[in-house]
């Protein structure tokens, strides 16, 4: 069965058990600014799974693109990639257990043919007030499922959501098909890799949410108040109780057509042979890594995402860096990732237009970012070598942790080519040190810049003054442009600050001055900046801009700047600081250029003068 035939086999299946099909949404969500890409289909439903009635109905299905990188380090394994399809059909407050669960097993084995007995499920198995799911478990075994193949597991397995902090969720039903040699085992061992996980019914009958004070003092008092960083949440009945499934395109190919992995199907097959005509060396990983990024890579660009430090620009980076790494372990010399993705627009092309319309904009992007990072290598290369040399010459065998990881941060170089260069002088390096060096560096810039490395080049008084500044910028472009505004990044020196907000169009000559003169009015006002200390939760119950909430940590800083007669606030927003403790010091407020830093988003860069 091809790709093409697999999908529209799903499709019809559901239309003729009366759902609508609903068209693939963009890998940018737009209402759930919690994740930087679609990593399921309900994303762009979640309106709709909370009530709001949906134009098409209450039974939809649709294929979609998602992008995950929480598995970035098993990608070149059987099963997991960074880009993929995922197929799904919805119920929104009509069906639920009974009939997803018999539309499941009915497609399964009666139209794609799988045999029962290479099947195996999983169900919830209860926790906290939300008992195991023996409703699913009956169901399945009324079907024809065996005890034996049937396991109860917990919420890390069998539950699912929500997307954000809060949200529709619920318990989950998974269904395994075992691809390992000879008939399959009469008790089903989730832990054992020969049964792959191939669909992923949610039964979405509960909303997480914030506990309301009352409620849980009660259950406090009741000694049933939950210990940890969920305590402040309970899970409610929802009115609407829905239906989200998610069968793995990819991965239930490679089971139809009997193939040992996804990167043997036709999705996969052309990238491995062109990757292989490139390359002097075979190593089956780093071909199927270099295959999965480049893949992910076109339809992140596909979308107008370009390569950056921040947000979703810099998961574009990290995986055309990576794919280059690997791409030198092969022998790959020089500039090849748009000839890869040549062959990725030509798988797709027919199914998702976008990559073969934006096919100049992605060849230009990938090579642009490919010459980069050859140069970036090139000083980190040379680092290294220096760094080696002094070593050896004090009769040192090892590179520290601190020393690997100055060479990753300072010099851009990936951990796989500080362990290549120090292996090929007969040096070891200590893993365990560099990467408890990348875990404090992390959780430092987390608690130091909120939502993103914020680009400070120091501390001095005129960085102080530009991120004051800064704040006002935000403050000005909401009320010039809308609410629609958010910050997607910024980046201050002593000599300037870069400010870059979602926006979709190229800013007027009036706004840009509308915009300069509401900050240089409120400098010259002199309002208060004052700072807070609180809760995430708080904080936004609190009204503070943070848009980008689970990057934050448990406890953050809450700047207001207000007018200390009137009161009248004019911005508030989690943020770690520094700040002015007045705006009058800051000077006349310029802005010296505007321009697009990626599609939907502007950059304005600004001086105090």
């Amino acid at each position: 069965m091809t790709a093409e035939q697999l999908r529209e086999k799903f499709l019809k299946f559901f239309q003729e058990r009366g759902h609508r099909v609903i068209p693939a949404a963009s890998l940018v969500p737009e209402n759930d600014p919690t994740v930087l890409f679609t990593t399921a289909g309900m994303h762009p439903l979640v309106p709709y799974l909370l009530g709001q009635p949906h134009p098409l109905g209450k039974r939809l299905c649709n294929v979609q693109k998602c992008v995950r990188t929480s598995d970035i380090d098993e990608v070149g394994d059987n099963t997991h990639l960074t880009f993929f399809e995922m197929l799904g059909n919805w119920s929104l407050g009509d069906y639920f257990k009974k009939e997803a669960i018999q539309w499941s097993f009915e497609f399964l084995t009666k139209e794609l043919k799988l045999p029962v007995e290479k099947l195996a499920v999983s169900v919830f198995a209860g926790e906290r007030d939300i008992p195991p799911d023996n409703e699913a478990a009956a169901l399945w075994q009324s079907l024809g499922i065996l005890p034996g193949r049937l396991a109860y597991l917990g919420r890390e397995a069998n539950w699912w959501g929500p997307a954000g902090q809060t949200g529709p969720c619920g318990p989950s039903t998974e269904m395994f098909y075992w691809v390992g040699k000879g008939e399959a085992p009469k008790v089903f061992v989730p832990e054992d890799k020969n049964w792959v996980e191939i669909w992923n019914d949610v039964f979405m009958g509960y909303q997480k949410k914030l506990k309301d004070k009352t409620t849980a003092a009660k259950r406090e008092k009741e000694g049933k108040r939950e210990k940890g960083v969920e305590e402040e949440y309970e899970y409610v009945a929802l009115v609407q109780k829905n239906v989200d499934t998610g069968m793995g395109l990819e991965r239930t190919l490679a089971v139809l057509n009997k193939k040992e992995n996804i990167f043997q199907t036709e999705l996969f097959s052309p990238l491995i042979e062109k990757i292989r005509e490139l390359g002097c060396r075979r190593e089956e990983r780093a071909e199927r890594i270099i295959a999965d990024h480049l893949k992910a890579s076109v339809f992140i660009l596909a979308e107008g995402i370009v390569p950056s430090n921040i947000e979703r620009g810099y998961v574009l980076r990290r995986l055309i860096r990576r794919m280059k790494i690997y791409a030198g372990q092969l022998g790959i010399k020089g500039i090849i990732s748009h000839k890869v993705a040549a062959v990725v627009i030509e798988i797709y092309k027919n199914i998702y237009p976008e990559v073969y319309r934006h096919q100049d904009f992605i060849f230009e992007q990938l090579i642009k970012e490919e010459e980069v990072f050859e140069g970036v290598l090139e000083r980190g290369t040379s680092k290294a070598g220096k760094l080696i040399k002094e070593l050896l010459k004090r009769g040192r065998q090892k590179v520290s942790g601190k020393e690997a990881f100055d060479l990753y941060q300072s010099f851009g170089l990936p951990w796989q080519k500080i362990k290549e260069i120090a292996e090929d002088n007969g040096l070891i390096v200590d893993e365990e040190g560099f990467y408890q060096e990348l875990k404090n560096h992390r959780e430092l810039s987390r608690q130091g810049s909120g939502v993103f490395k914020a680009g400070l080049a120091d501390n001095s008084a005129q960085v102080i003054k530009y991120h004051t500044a800064t704040h006002l910028l935000h403050a000005a472009l909401r009320k010039v442009l809308g609410e629609g505004v958010r910050q997607m990044g910024s980046n201050i020196t002593a000599e300037r600050l870069r400010f870059d907000f979602s926006f979709e169009r190229k800013l007027t000559q009036e706004e840009i001055k509308r915009v300069e003169e509401i900050v240089n009015e409120k400098i010259k006002e002199n309002l208060k900046v004052q700072k807070e200390e609180m809760s995430l939760e708080q904080a936004l119950r609190y009204g503070a801009l943070g848009f980008f909430k689970e990057r934050y940590p448990e406890r953050v800083f809450v700047y207001t700047i207000s007018n200390p007669e009137t009161g009248e606030v004019f911005s508030k927003e989690i943020c770690s600081g520094p700040h002015m403790e007045r705006t009058a010091g800051l000077g006349k407020f310029k802005i010296i250029k505007e321009e697009s830093s990626a599609a939907g988003v502007r950059r304005l860069k600004a001086v105090l003068e």
